[in-house]
């Protein structure tokens, strides 16, 4: 992997509708080095059917690939050189997105994150061979924006570092995924201490992705892969 990841936020969401094959056809040809795209099970309590979308909201308007689908489309030979990022947006269901990403073999290849602990315990339990990533703030739960724009955001920014090296040094996850502001020289250093990485989301602004860059991320997720084309 290059020095700093390019990661494909629901493939390329800025270039074509995310979370779709096409998507993913359009982020290997801005030149990813990952894809991340979202699970979810058909219902809420994390049975049925498990499909790639963001939501309910985007399962209900209809299109969404099956994951045996997508993970069908992305072990195709084009994309033998990209990793994938498989985030879950609910709880419940961890174990089968384990056994569909084991049966579709490598799985040195994935990288599991969640908002949810338990979701990250449940998939550590399962495969301990599966890279975790914590992801913070959970998105479908608070606004980033005003979560870092208030008090309680400058505590958080606080307490991440100690926090996030805590978990990862315990062998609890492997990596932090955190909204990019949360993102400090300090939080960098202290994952960094303890041997993780850090995959900050999602940046759609070129001087933001340098910045990131320059602080020492482990990698940048955007919406619009073809802002990587200025990095060195």
């Amino acid at each position: 992997m290059p020095a700093l990841i390019r990661v494909g936020h629901k493939g390329a969401d800025a270039i074509v509708a995310g979370n779709t094959l096409a998507s993913f056809d359009a982020a290997l040809a801005a030149g990813v080095d990952m894809i991340e795209f979202d699970v979810i099970a058909a219902h809420p309590a994390g049975t049925g059917e498990l499909f790639v979308a963001h939501d309910h909201a985007a399962l209900r308007r209809g299109g969404a690939p099956t994951l045996e689908q997508a993970l069908a489309h992305l072990w195709s030979e084009a994309f033998s050189g990209v990793a994938l990022q498989v985030d879950l947006k609910r709880q419940g269901y961890e174990r089968r997105v384990v056994e569909q990403l084991r049966a579709a073999g490598a799985l040195e290849r994935y990288f599991v994150s969640s908002a949810s602990w338990e979701s990250n315990q449940r998939v550590r339990a399962a495969e301990p061979a599966l890279r975790v990533g914590w992801t913070v703030p959970d998105p479908l739960e608070i606004s980033a924006t005003f979560l870092l724009s208030q008090t309680l955001g400058r505590i958080h920014r606080a307490m991440l570092p100690g926090l996030a090296a805590a978990r990862i040094k315990d062998g609890r996850v492997d990596a932090l995924v955190p909204q990019w502001r949360l993102v400090t020289p300090a939080l960098v250093q202290a994952v960094a201490d303890v041997g993780g990485e850090i995959y900050a989301w999602t940046v759609d602004d070129a001087g933001d992705i340098r910045r990131l860059a320059d602080m020492g991320v482990t990698g940048v997720i955007t919406n619009d892969p073809r802002l990587f084309a200025g990095l060195s």
